[in-house]
This record gives structure tokens, sequence and C-alpha cells, in this order.
């Protein structure tokens, strides 16, 4: 827990917290730096503060807080009665506000040498990632209650590096081509409708094929838009590829294999088929994972 904290910055190491639940409240002007998987936080009460939470297995919940600029992974994310809140999130579900006003959305951007293992440790996937799929529950005719930074948002100037000599030992990065998140646009306005859906198939250099993927296509120029990773069954090939399921049924008879699906934006010798492409495998992603 921190607690009644005011003009300091303070954080735990990593393996310090180790899967525990954690609690901050009532803090004023201070940087909070938790480099470690967690059960779930809950943050209370807090103003003008800086918040950095590793992965989180279970819920993220903010509640009165006032001027804050976060980073932060989880499965489930909760804003209620919050004011003015930055946040650059990686959230495995649809992030949720209400009763709040001038929440604004980032893809989650960071890396440090640890933070891999702990999404293992919190049983989140990198490539899982809603960011910016806001539901708000108490929604004001007329108004919009959130928005997205700019494409072009520095993490690093919103939510700053630590400068205390103990944290400063982490050895953090807010690169986009560093970051253990592959960085997507999310909901963002597109700048062409076309698009190209690829997926990959779980294997030894899954994880590492994938980010190579997306490294090469964003350093050529295209925009990733939005990652998936699930399980499929054999007899659901069908209604995601429909005419070439035959094609993938070797591999799915094997057993459920885990997918990871991949969304550019880009221009496609295929642009008639890609659009459904693109649809049939969300579709079924959102499905499964209950969004």
């Amino acid at each position: 827990m921190f607690s009644g904290l005011k003009d300091v910055t303070v954080g735990r190491l990593p393996g310090k917290v180790a899967g525990q639940q954690f609690l901050i409240q009532d803090c004023e002007n201070c940087n909070i730096y938790i480099f470690d998987h967690s059960a779930t936080v809950t943050i209370d009460d807090c103003t003008n503060c800086v918040i950095f939470l590793g992965p989180v297995k279970g819920s993220v919940f903010f509640r009165n807080c006032r001027d804050c600029k976060c980073a932060l992974a989880c499965q489930q994310f909760r804003v209620r009665d919050c004011r003015k809140l930055e946040v650059f999130l990686c959230c495995a579900t649809q992030p949720i506000i209400e009763s709040s006003t001038n929440i604004k959305f980032s893809c989650f951007q960071w890396y440090y040498p640890e933070l891999a293992f702990q999404f293992k440790d919190a049983g989140l996937s990198i490539f899982n990632n809603t960011w910016s799929s806001i539901h708000d529950f108490t929604p004001v005719s007329g108004e919009r209650n959130w928005s997205l930074l700019p494409e072009d948002a520095v993490v690093q100037d919103h939510v700053p590096l630590p400068t205390t000599e103990e944290l400063k030992a982490v050895r953090v990065s807010t690169e986009a081509s560093r970051s253990i998140v592959p960085v997507s646009r999310g909901q963002r306005q597109k700048s062409s409708d076309e698009s190209c859906l690829v997926v990959l198939f779980a294997g030894d250099y899954t994880i590492a094929n994938a980010r190579k993927l997306i490294d090469e296509m964003v350093a050529k120029g295209f925009f990733l838009v939005q990652t998936k990773e699930v399980s499929m069954k054999a007899e659901d090939a069908q209604r995601v590829f429909r005419e070439k399921a035959p094609d993938f049924l070797p591999l799915l008879n094997k057993g459920t294999f885990c997918m990871i699906g991949i969304f550019f934006i880009f221009v496609s010798e295929s642009k008639e088929t890609a659009p459904g492409d693109v649809d049939s495998f969300y579709n079924f992603a959102d499905i499964q994972m209950g969004i």
C-alpha cells in the first residue's frame, strides 16, 4: 500500500509485489512506479500523480482521482468519479468509464527486462489489447467523456521515467520499437479502407516471429491496427477461414491452437477479400474472449 503521500517519488522493484493485491490512496503530487506484477490494484482519491503499474492479473480501478497520468497493463480497467486522466493502456477487455470526464487514452508503450516475464506471471497476452474500445456507462448527450491522445503523443512526456537512484536501476525504455506490447492504432481514424489480416499458428517461436513481422511491416510504412491471441478448435476454422479452412485443418486437427491475428492497414492485392478476412477473425476472437 501507498497511502497519504505527498510530493514524493516511490515505487516497488521487480519481485517485491509478486502477484499480491496493491492499494494506492490519498496521494498528491507523487510519482509512483510498481515494476512488478500484481493481482489487483485500486487507486482512490489521488490528485496530480504519475502512476506506472506493471501487469495486473485482474482489475485496475480508479475512483475519485483527478489530474493523473498513468501507464498500465491489466485484465480489466475501470474508472469511476474521475476527472482529467491520461492513460497509456494495455487491457485485455473493454475499458470502462463511469461518471467521469476528460479521460484520454493511448496505447501502452513500455519496456524493462523483467516485463515480458511479468506479463506471463499475470496471465496476460501482449497481443490482447483493446485499449481504445472504451465503454462509457454514463454518456452525456452531445458530449464525450473520453477521447484518444494524439497518435504522436510521447509516453515519456506524460509518464516520465523515475529519478530516484533505487528506481533508476530498472532499465526502462519508452521507445515504441522496444515496447513489450505492440503499439497499435486501435479505433483511431484509418487513413485507408484497405486492410490485411495475418494469422500465425502457435509454434516454438510464434511470439518472436509475430514481433519481427510487426517491426518489419511498420518500418516499411504500414500501420498496425490491432492484434489478438486466441485459441481455436478445428470446428471453428470453417466459420473463420471459410473456403480457405481446408488449408489449415492439418494444423488445427492436432488440437486446440493458439493463434495470433495481426490486422494491418495497407494496399493489398486482394483488397476485395481482406475486409471479410479481418471481420471473420476478429468477430470470432471477440466472442471467444467475451468482449
